[in-house]
């Protein structure tokens, strides 16, 4: 059977099966894998009937569940409607295989891959209708596909965006971190690279993610993301963990930016996204892509360590990357890099954005606060206008400013 789950390709990073059930999942995990053994029974035997059947229950059951639970099984109802499909597909029932199979697409459906290579549609496989529901999946999900067609930036663009800026070593504030946290200790006494990826792995190692839910730390800045997290006993988010490598990486005297890294997300119901660092080599001239949240950083088939820019054009015209070998989630499971790189970052390297400024708690909210975000777009974005818009948080009264660009060279430059 090839039953297909939502959830067990994401859990590495959305975490939905990592995560302890609440008690209305536990309640409800008995009944789903129930229904998933009698739908295998009736794939086995061709029960295309018996099939429609079990689905057509779950489904019913799925609808009474919370709006979190709808979420957390999101993938065993469209691997339901799937493998539905798969049966009427091999009894040649063409109409009803094209009509399930549309439904799970519609619940959320997305290995494009899979969908091609997957035997059981060998009866519908050339029909114009299966074909259109593919390229419907490759254009919305199939990620490497659209981040190729979106390779393009506009260098000349002269769109004015604000220098960037980073906080200076010697701000009271990192002189103290550096000293509580003992960053040259952690750094040791290697190489400028081997320095910074030694924090990055302390950082790593220091403080859990947790991808699901809100640490409740309203502080953005190392100090109280790495007290707080371990006095609380939470995880944090990407973007929190990004934060505290900034700090570190500030506080020793190096450049470097947190990067919102996003989907394009056409239909609007991708809601996940990724915040990784780059951290500026004087001795390379060169910013390096690092990853607290998966401990990782990129290289080339040389062992050359990579930016962000350059994993993403390495993407783009398909040449040889590598992570480390270390790189993992939370010391309990290993990153590969075909699902890190080719799938979820393929995914999120589509456009992204950085804080102006590098600082300190500049992103911590406050009354009469005002912080800036310099867009980069690719050229097919949907949405490109306007350059400058401003916002201000009622709950918090901090004044946002958005800039946007399709100059990748302005994005990334260090002066």
């Amino acid at each position: 059977m090839k039953f297909y789950c939502l959830l067990l390709v994401f859990s590495l990073y959305t975490a939905g099966t990592l995560f302890a059930q609440t008690e209305s999942q536990k309640q409800f995990t008995p009944y789903a894998q129930k229904q998933s053994d009698l739908l295998q029974k009736a794939y086995d035997s061709r029960d295309a009937e018996g099939a429609r059947k079990i689905v057509a229950v779950f489904a019913g059951r799925y609808k009474t569940l919370n709006k979190e639970d709808k979420v957390y099984y999101q993938g065993n109802l469209l691997g339901a409607y799937y493998n539905l499909s798969c049966v009427y597909a091999l009894i040649n029932q063409k109409a009803d295989a094209l009509q399930y199979l549309d439904s799970a697409i519609v619940k959320g459906y997305q290995n494009y891959k899979h969908l091609l290579e997957d035997s059981d549609f060998a009866t519908i496989r050339d029909d114009v209708k299966f074909q259109g529901l593919a390229e419907r999946i490759r254009a919305t999900t199939d990620y490497m596909y659209i981040l190729q067609k979106a390779g393009k930036y506009n260098n000349a663009e002269r769109r004015a965006i604000p220098a960037f800026s980073y906080q200076q070593a010697n701000a009271p504030e990192l002189v103290t971190l550096r000293k509580k946290l003992k960053l040259d200790s952690v750094a040791g006494t290697g190489t400028e690279v081997s320095k910074m990826l030694n924090i990055l792995h302390w950082v790593h190692n220091s403080v859990n993610h947790d991808g699901q839910h809100e640490s409740g730390i309203t502080l953005i800045n190392a100090d109280e993301i790495i007290g707080a997290a371990k006095a609380r006993k939470v995880g944090v988010s990407c973007g929190e963990l990004a934060s505290v490598l900034q700090d570190c990486y500030l506080a020793m005297g190096w450049k470097t930016r947190k990067v919102y890294c996003f989907p394009k997300d056409s239909l609007k119901r991708d809601f996940d996204s990724h915040v990784i660092n780059v951290v500026y080599v004087s001795a390379k001239h060169k910013w390096i892509w690092v990853d607290p949240t998966n401990n990782a950083y990129v290289t080339d088939d040389k062992g050359e360590i990579l930016s962000i820019q350059e994993v993403r054009e390495y993407l783009v015209t398909n040449k040889p990357l590598a992570i480390n070998t270390d790189a993992n989630w939370n010391n309990r499971m290993a990153v590969k890099k075909e699902d890190y790189l080719y799938r979820y970052m393929a995914k999120n390297l589509y456009m992204m954005y950085s804080p102006l400024k590098s600082e300190y708690d500049y992103q911590t909210p406050g009354k009469n606060k005002e912080v800036s975000y310099v867009s980069l777009l690719p050229l097919d974005y949907f949405l490109q206008t306007p350059q400058i818009s401003v916002s201000t948080k009622k709950a918090t009264g901090t004044k946002i400013i958005w800039y946007r660009t399709n100059n990748a060279d302005k994005f990334w430059n260090v002066d």
